[in-house]
């Protein structure tokens, strides 16, 4: 097994170590390989040993690899994205982790309608109310929410936070079990157009905490590609 190849297989034990910690399988984690910076021959090489999901942060360097890759995976934007850029990608991606303005949901689903497609979107959450960090503060969801849910071009499937980066994943613990509990009440109150399918949260750093707290994806790069230089 190389070298890479016994990275993915080691994150994919801790993954299942840590659903069975939660009570699922490990089959209800869904593990996107973040590639930004990785170079395409090392990406393929990743995609051999069993990675489908890619998630890239900008659009210019997801455009320039899904030339190369195609569809042979699923893409991901996983990071912020500028209105402006939605045209590039909105054809391509499987799923946009960061929803956070209203201008981005109105662009989104105008692009998506003239592509005769509704594009999966994440909502993005700033549950720490991080000044660096986008999304939207908590209190802000639902009213998004229900701005949002009538456009035809979008299909809401759950929520997605970046936690604060710390050595000491417990400490982060509480914000994605609030990012958890934010999913159950608007999944109790059944809006239409709105699913809470996924839960994205947790990356290299803190991923195991983060599935225990309810996570059914994980954006993980360093751990799978070594250290971005």
């Amino acid at each position: 097994m190389g070298e890479l190849a016994a990275r993915i297989a080691a994150v994919k034990e801790r993954i299942a170590a840590a659903a069975a910690r939660s009570g699922r399988e490990p089959e209800e984690i869904e593990l996107i390989a973040v590639t930004k910076t990785v170079e395409v021959p090392r990406i393929r090489e990743a995609i051999v040993a069993g990675i489908t999901c890619l998630g890239e942060n900008r659009v210019q360097e997801l455009t320039a690899k899904y030339r190369e890759i195609g569809q042979e995976v699923e893409w991901h934007l996983i990071g912020h994205l500028q209105t402006n850029k939605v045209k590039y990608i909105v054809d391509k991606v499987a799923l946009v982790h960061s929803l956070d303005r209203l201008s981005l949901a109105r662009e989104l689903n105008k692009r998506a309608l003239a592509c005769e497609r509704a594009v999966p979107v994440l909502v993005q959450v700033n549950i720490a109310e991080e000044e660096s960090k986008f999304g939207l503060h908590q209190d802000e969801v639902l009213p998004f929410l229900k701005q949002i849910q009538s456009m035809d071009g979008l299909k809401v499937q759950g929520l997605m936070t970046i936690a604060p980066f710390t050595e000491e994943p417990e400490t982060v613990r509480p914000v994605f079990r609030a990012l958890s509990r934010l999913a159950g009440e608007i999944a109790d109150l059944g809006l239409p157009g709105v699913e809470m399918r996924y839960l994205s949260m947790g990356m290299t750093n803190d991923f195991e905490v983060a599935i225990e707290e309810g996570a059914n994806m994980v954006r993980i790069g360093s751990a799978i590609f070594g250290e971005r230089s």
